[in-house]
């Protein structure tokens, strides 16, 4: 009898590697859901094996989904698929009831030898199988990702990547977003901080990065009252204007690190990366992003806003990547794209 596997992830990229990732052979009924109330509403409707689960997702995220298996005794063993790799986002899912924690992007062998540990794929059972119809059927396959949905995965995984280090720094839980992907003029670009308030003073560090034909640049922007208070979560002192100026320069630089590096390995390709850079202190978001008023340029932002869960602590991170530049990441995408 086939197995019936739901996957779960807002990102069609994300489903149709998961599907990909699945061992050719493996008997079984493959369905999709979009987000956390698609996949309830599925499993409460039907008898399913297995359940690939994604974390950020909206409407309904993925701890959403576990919570309501648990106490609906939904009857699904569930495999945790996320970007989100820090040390309590393992912690909370393991919990929940997750049978098993994988992290993105997925991993063929990684699968096939989940599967066989629980003894739902046994690859010595499927050289056999090998002779007969094919196996794996897809129901509702994902269509082919497009551009932006490509992006938007690639920027979660290397979200994933950076606040593993965060997380890890303050030992603390770094609630993430779902990406936000965008094309905007330059002179738009202080309408990418969604949770900007023109009243209030920021400070921010950029740092430029290129390498096969492909530009941009990473910015990290704090509100002034919200630096304080990382600067004295990380041990610098809240009170110390150069310490504040420390701590924005050292988190800067590990973000946009692990970022940019993630993003990179994704597409094969690496980074050249300049030195960061003090944008300005105490001003507005308009005024901090001034020098990008006067170009015409459209540009591709990738918005991330950080938040650390239990303390009044947030920054944004902007990845902006320039027009010029989107022909040659199209052609490093197009593989994933396939």
């Amino acid at each position: 009898m086939s197995l019936r596997i739901l996957i779960c992830d807002d990102s069609s990229l994300a489903r149709k590697q998961m599907a990909r990732a699945l061992p050719d052979t493996l008997d079984a009924e493959i369905s999709f859901a979009e987000n956390g109330r698609s996949a309830l509403s599925l499993l409460r409707g039907n008898e399913w094996d297995l359940l690939f689960l994604d974390l950020n997702m909206p409407e309904l995220d993925g701890y959403g989904v576990l919570e309501a298996i648990q106490q609906e005794d939904l009857p699904v063993m569930t495999v945790v698929v996320s970007a989100d790799i820090q040390p309590q986002a393992r912690e909370r899912v393991t919990k929940l009831g997750a049978l098993a924690f994988i992290r993105k992007p997925t991993d063929p062998e990684r699968i096939a030898d989940l599967l066989n540990d629980y003894g739902i794929y046994r690859p010595t059972d499927a050289a056999s199988a090998r002779l007969t119809a094919p196996l794996h059927r897809d129901e509702a396959a994902p269509s082919r990702p497009g551009f932006h949905a490509a992006i938007q995965e690639l920027a979660n995984v290397a979200m994933g990547q950076a606040s593993d280090l965060l997380a890890r720094l303050l030992n603390a839980f770094v609630k993430l977003p779902v990406p936000k992907v965008d094309r905007l003029a330059r002179s738009e670009l202080y309408m990418a901080i969604a949770a900007a308030d023109e009243k209030d003073k920021y400070s921010g560090v950029c740092q430029g990065f290129t390498g096969a034909g492909i530009a941009g640049e990473a910015l990290l922007l704090f509100s002034d009252a919200q630096l304080k208070d990382m600067s004295a979560l990380v041990g610098y002192g809240s009170e110390d204007e150069t310490a504040a100026v420390e701590a924005l320069m050292d988190l800067s630089g590990m973000l946009f690190g692990a970022f940019i590096n993630s993003f990179g390995e994704q597409l094969n390709l690496t980074f050249g990366l300049a030195h960061p850079t003090l944008l300005g202190q105490h001003q507005k978001i308009s005024d901090l992003l001034r020098y990008h008023r006067s170009q015409p340029e459209e540009l591709l932002c990738i918005e991330i806003r950080y938040e650390i869960e239990g303390r009044n602590v947030s920054c944004d991170l902007l990845i902006v990547l320039t027009e010029r530049s989107l022909q040659h990441l199209e052609q490093h995408l197009h593989y994933l794209m396939e």
